[in-house]
């Protein structure tokens, strides 16, 4: 794709998206604008389904929806609110040592400088991203699956991790359109543009898409 054709996709995108289902971390961010939340949720969903980290997160928040709450909670009780997220065990362990760090090292306020999100533990760019993104609504680039694969399908990148995907589109992507690439771009990915076989004939944006290693679609 050109890489002036960016607006005409985010702008397509944006429009079709709306009428899906957000993902269940932007579910959380839009209906708590809590960066405590956003934090939870995405260490949660790693490696796990939208409907299971959906589930997983309203039981645990019913629970205890502050870092301070968190800490009154055993690491069992954590472990039975989040099954079956994948890694449960240790996402509750990790769980319990991000709240200690967060009430002892950051007076209880979730960081928002990327930086010091990637110091918890079990945090990578990914969650300190969407935490930056979501959470304060501060501009970020949060790189998962469905972003590396769908920005170099496309043709607006060409790199072989999400790091280097970050990295990419930091020095191209326009930065109005960073806060929200990661939301759409998952939506989308669980939509239309799949890992395997994507569904290039319903795709809103396959006029600007040079398919990079598509080898079936439907």
């Amino acid at each position: 794709m050109n890489d002036g054709d960016i607006h005409k996709v985010i702008r397509t995108l944006k429009k079709v998206v709306s009428e899906w289902d957000a993902p269940a971390v932007t579910h959380v961010a839009e209906s708590s604008r809590d960066p405590f939340r956003v934090l939870i949720s995405t260490v949660l969903s790693l490696r796990t389904k939208d409907e299971t980290t959906a589930a997983a997160s309203s039981r645990l928040f019913r629970l205890a929806d502050t870092p301070e709450a968190m800490l009154s909670l055993s690491e069992k009780e954590i472990m039975e609110a989040i099954y079956p997220v994948g890694f449960y065990k240790t996402k509750a362990k990790n769980i319990l040592e991000i709240c200690s760090d967060i009430v002892n090292k950051y007076k209880c306020v979730v960081p928002d400088d990327l930086e010091e999100l990637l110091t918890l533990k079990g945090v990578g760019r990914k969650t300190a991203n969407l935490v930056i993104t979501l959470g304060y609504n501060k501009h970020g680039i949060c790189v998962d699956t469905h972003v590396h694969r769908i920005s170099n399908r496309l043709g607006y990148v060409s790199t072989k991790t999400p790091e280097e995907t970050e990295t990419a589109l930091r020095e191209k992507l326009p930065k109005k359109y960073w806060i929200d690439y990661n939301s759409l771009l998952v939506a989308f990915g669980q939509k239309i543009c799949r890992p395997v076989s994507p569904i290039c004939s319903a795709c809103p944006v396959r006029d600007y898409c040079d398919r990079i290693g598509v080898v079936k679609s439907r």
